[in-house]
């Protein structure tokens, strides 16, 4: 059975087959996922968020563990969450595109007062 995996911000979808990791569907749809440790649950960069009710599989023991309480909030590593039905899944800005992007902002403002 085919599911339907939509990335946010991006809004790349892509369509996989049930029980493929988030990981692995963000790689086919071209959507860029930090990870050092190619899907081991060790480097704990592969976090994204989901709704709670996301066509996602529920947390392993060793998922819930390694987020120490963030699956509260949607969190999910994307090497160890599996897609089960269709689902939404957003992607947190890379930090390093994140401060390089403040600091763009920072700059435009400055050249304003100028």
């Amino acid at each position: 059975m085919n599911v339907t995996v939509t990335f946010l911000p991006s809004g790349r979808s892509v369509s996989v087959r049930a029980g493929t990791t988030v990981l692995d569907a963000a790689r086919r749809a071209g959507v860029s996922i930090r990870t050092r440790c190619d899907g081991k649950a060790a480097c704990l960069m592969c976090k994204v968020v989901a709704d709670s009710s996301s066509g996602l599989s529920p947390l392993s023991d060793n998922e819930r563990y390694k987020l120490a309480g963030m699956d509260r909030s949607g969190t999910r590593l994307s090497c160890q969450a599996r897609v089960v039905g269709h689902t939404v899944v957003e992607v947190p800005e890379d930090p390093l595109r994140a401060a390089v992007r403040r600091q763009l902002m920072r700059q435009a403002e400055e050249d304003e007062l100028w």
